[in-house]
C-alpha cells in the first residue's frame, strides 16, 4: 500500500493510494513556550526540520451504519453489533500488542456514525519533521493496520 502525507498547520492527513484519507498523524512538539506563540514556533519547526520523538496516530476504528438511517430492522441490527464486536476485538488485540497501549476513542469529528482511535506512535530515534522521513516511520504502522483489516 502507498501512503502520502499531507501537511494542514500542524498536524498532516494521511492518504492511501486511492487519495482516500486514511487517518492523521499529530506530531509531538513538545512544550512550547511561549504559548501564545504556538502557531509561529511549529511553522519553524518544520521550515528547519527539527526533530520530533513521535506523535498520534488517529485513524477511524469503527464505522456503525446504524444512527444516520430512519429505520433499522432488528436483524439488520444484530448483523451490525456482531460485525462492531468483532472489530472491537480486532482493535483490542492490535492495542493490546503495540509497545504502548495507551489509546483514546472519539466519535469521529466528521462522521457522528463512526468511532475514531488515536493511539501513540513512539520513534526510536528522533525524526525529522519531513514528510518522507516522517512516512517512511508511519509506514509500518500504517501498513499493518492495512493488513489486518483496520484501515
Amino acid at each position: 500500500m502507498k501512503w502520502k502525507l499531507e501537511r494542514e498547520e500542524g498536524y498532516f492527513k494521511i492518504y492511501d493510494e486511492n487519495k482516500n484519507i486514511a487517518g492523521y498523524f499529530d506530531p509531538d512538539y513538545g512544550e512550547i513556550f511561549p504559548e501564545h506563540k504556538i502557531n509561529e514556533i511549529i511553522e519553524e519547526m518544520h521550515k528547519t526540520h527539527e526533530k520530533i520523538l513521535g506523535g498520534y496516530l488517529m485513524v477511524p476504528m469503527i464505522k456503525f451504519n446504524v444512527f444516520n438511517e430512519q429505520e433499522i430492522g432488528l436483524d439488520y441490527l444484530q448483523r451490525r453489533v456482531d460485525e462492531v464486536k468483532e472489530r472491537v476485538a480486532k482493535w483490542k488485540f492490535f492495542i493490546l500488542n503495540q509497545k504502548n497501549p495507551d489509546h483514546k476513542i472519539h466519535v469521529s469529528h466528521t462522521d457522528a456514525d463512526m468511532l475514531s482511535i488515536a493511539f501513540p506512535i513512539n520513534f526510536e530515534t528522533p525524526v525529522q519533521l519531513e514528510k518522507k522521513l516522517l512516512l517512511a516511520k508511519l509506514e509500518i504502522t500504517l501498513n499493518s493496520l492495512h493488513e489486518n483489516g483496520l484501515l
